[in-house]
This record gives structure tokens, C-alpha cells and sequence, in this order.
């Protein structure tokens, strides 16, 4: 199925282009079904296509020696496997997988690149959002190192909720370990820490989110910093 209307797309970065931007990239923009935990993005592998996610969201992982964590989060608001084709680089050392299931439009990494190359506008945009990318891996990075794993968690759940239009996140314990680069003990007892605090509620395979404002309270400096860059650089607000 082939996207045909701007005004149809819920992808934030597909919202923000200009019509003749868009209209670049719109002739081969297939959009497809996704399932819990497809391969987008392959590590090392040559990127031939690009995600944008209009429904659901994708993980960034890292995996050092057998140790695997989350260095990023894609949904709506961006792009899976933009950094090695904008920067020439063909291929980088992470794993891109489905987390929420839903939808993506697809195009191939020659139609892209030869868009970015006719349009600086389109080049622009491309780098502003790969810029909020930098800035949420830096921003993970700080968090793994300055704050608790309970509070790491609120903001693991806060960048999830943003990114899903209600309030149910399907995650298991052993997946939070992974999110959260803890053993699965560490997540569960940050899980029921947050739970007996009613700011969520767990049961097997999902969280739902009860009170956002409580976990953006104790989530506090963890969160907010990239997402502000995000609306300056992309929303211009």
C-alpha cells in the first residue's frame, strides 16, 4: 500500500516536511504492518530501507561482549536507520527491533538519499532530528550512570507513553532488563516500587501508565531535557 496524502501520515517528521519534501519521498512510501520484536535495523548489515514509524515504536540496542541495553527509543516523531545512510557510512553496530507493534512506511535507502541530495530543506530536517537522536542516547547514557533504576524506569515509561496514544506499555520484566541494563530482579523490584507508589499498574506482558505527572516527578532531570530539543529543532517551539 502506498501513502498518497500528507494529511494522512501520523509520522511527526513526515507532518513537518514541506510539500515539495514530501512530495519527494511519497512516490515510494509503502506503509506495512509490524510485529514484537522484528528486525528493522540489522548491526553491521548495509541499511537498505528506512523506517517511519506511524504506529508502535523501535529500540535501539546495544550488545557489548553478551551485555545488551537500550541506547535509544523510535516512534513516531522520527526515522529507524537514519544515521549511517545521512552520514555515508552504510551500516552501524546496533540493533533495530520492533518493541510495540503496529505500523511503518517504508522507503528504500537509494529513493531517500536521492531526495536528501534535491532538497537542503529536506537535508536540514534530516540532521535537526538526527541531532534530538545524539541528544537522547547522551541523555541515557547520564541517566544509567547518575539515578536510580526506579527512576530510570519513570523515564523509561514516560518516553514510551509519549510515543503510544493510550496508556497500556507491552513490555516482561526479563525485556525491562534489557531496556534498563539490570538483571531481571533489579526491574522487578523497581516495577513493584512504582507500582506501590500508584503510579502504575503491572500485569503479565504490560504496564499501564495511572499517573503521568507522578512519574514525571520522579523521573525529574531524567526526563524532558530531549524532548525539548525535539519540539526547538523540529517543532520550532
Amino acid at each position: 500500500m502506498v501513502q498518497s496524502q500528507q494529511s494522512g501520515v501520523r509520522n511527526r517528521l513526515l507532518q513537518r516536511m514541506s510539500v515539495d519534501d514530501y512530495a519527494l519521498l511519497q512516490p515510494c512510501l509503502k506503509l506495512l504492518p509490524t510485529r514484537m520484536r522484528q528486525t528493522l535495523i540489522r548491526p553491521y548489515e548495509p541499511v537498505t530501507q528506512l523506517f517511519f514509524p506511524e504506529v508502535g515504536y523501535t529500540s535501539v540496542v546495544a550488545d557489548v561482549a553478551g551485555s545488551r541495553i537500550e541506547v535509544g527509543v523510535i516512534g513516531r516523531e522520527g526515522l529507524v536507520g537514519l544515521s549511517p545512510v545521512l552520514l555515508d557510512s552504510v551500516s552501524a553496530p546496533y540493533h533495530e527491533f520492533v518493541q510495540c507493534p503496529g505500523e511503518v512506511l517504508v522507503v528504500s535507502t537509494a529513493h531517500f538519499r536521492a531526495a536528501v541530495d534535491r532538497s537542503s530543506t529536506l537535508r536540514t530536517l534530516m540532521l535537526r532530528y538526527l541531532q534530538t537522536t545524539l541528544i537522547q542516547a547522551r541523555h541515557t547514557a547520564y541517566a544509567n550512570a547518575a539515578y536510580t533504576i526506579d527512576v530510570r524506569l519513570a523515564r523509561w515509561l514516560l518516553i514510551c507513553h509519549d510515543r503510544l496514544d493510550g496508556d497500556d506499555i507491552p513490555v516482561t520484566h526479563e525485556f525491562l532488563s534489557i531496556m534498563l541494563g539490570v538483571r531481571r530482579s533489579g526491574a522487578t523490584l523497581a516495577v513493584q516500587t512504582l507500582e506501590s507508589n500508584l503510579l502504575i499498574k503491572a500485569r503479565r506482558g504490560c504496564i499501564t501508565v495511572l499517573n503521568r505527572e507522578g512519574l514525571v516527578a520522579l523521573a525529574d532531570g531524567c526526563y524532558g531535557v530531549p524532548e525539548a530539543e525535539y519540539a526547538r529543532l523540529i517543532e520550532g517551539s
